[in-house]
């Protein structure tokens, strides 16, 4: 069974919270740090397969959820996109990493 990387995220989030865990315990878990683990469950990276098998198994997931991590994410957002290259990669990063670096912050 194949999840879209929005079932995955979803999925992430519950086992999580049910875990009382944090993104800090997930990343040491997956060697990898915590923003980037962080912005992978959120869809917005992708991780390696040991890495997501390590984060599955971490969080009592099934392979369907690592091989969602493992899977490169289609980047989109619902705003016109700057087409000005430096002004483009201030909007990118704060889409790509804006719902990690938020959850990061209400976490510590």
């Amino acid at each position: 069974m194949s999840l879209s990387k929005s079932a995955m995220t979803t999925t992430i989030l519950e086992a999580k919270e049910n875990r009382g865990t944090t993104w800090a315990a997930i990343a040491e878990a997956t060697g990898l740090h915590e923003v980037y683990v962080t912005s992978a469950c959120y869809g917005m990276n992708h991780l390696e397969g040991d890495q997501a098998d390590q984060l599955a198994t971490f969080l009592g997931l099934g392979p369907e959820v690592s091989q969602a991590l493992q899977a490169f994410p289609h980047k989109t957002w619902d705003k016109a996109i700057p087409t000005d290259p430096v002004i483009y990669r201030f909007y990118e990063a704060i889409n790509v990493y804006g719902d990690t670096m938020k959850a990061l912050i209400h976490e510590k």
